[in-house]
């Protein structure tokens, strides 16, 4: 992100970051701390990450992308291994054929760019930060934050790229990503 603010953390979520989560003895462990320490930051809301399931070639033009949710902290209402296709769109395109942080914020930019937008929205959540996660400069998977404010600070922003940044090596090394 742009914005020179500086990325700052409460002691007990530094500590989760640096002390526990490189002992996390699985995927799940690992994402079950940044999901506490996301919660801490960011108060009440959703986190996902997702697959990017690329179609066969030519995937240079792809015209539908399936996407795979492998950890959800809410899996009654987003239930792991829940599949999605979606055809291209401009938040297709940023987040996972350009590899760009994608920010919705307030409803209308959640039932613009979300079928599921009624149920994001039942949920009392009002915007949305898709973080791609990279390898090798293509979009593998997203990592996907979801949270009650109809804004992000800038600050909420770069602690939200950062816990994107801390899942990647964790989702990297999660089955078939």
């Amino acid at each position: 992100m742009s914005d020179n603010v500086p990325l700052t953390l409460p002691a007990a979520a530094a500590l989760a970051l640096c002390r526990e989560l490189p002992r996390a003895p699985d995927f799940a462990a690992a994402l079950q701390t940044i999901e506490r320490v996301r919660q801490d930051l960011l108060g009440d809301g959703l986190l996902t990450v997702n697959h990017v399931r690329w179609p066969a070639p030519p995937a240079d033009a792809p015209d539908a992308i399936d996407l795979q949710r492998i950890w959800s902290s809410r899996p009654a209402e987003y239930p792991v291994a829940g599949r999605k296709r979606k055809g291209l769109t401009p938040w297709t395109r940023q987040l996972l054929l350009c590899g760009e942080i994608f920010i919705g914020e307030g409803q209308p930019a959640l039932q613009q760019v979300f079928d599921d937008s009624p149920l994001i929205l039942s949920l009392g959540l009002r915007s949305v930060m898709n973080v791609p996660l990279l390898r090798a400069g293509a979009c593998f998977a997203t990592f996907n934050v979801l949270g009650t404010r109809p804004q992000w600070t800038a600050l909420e922003k770069q602690q939200i790229e950062l816990l994107a940044a801390l899942a990647l090596p964790w989702v990297a090394g999660h089955g078939a990503a």
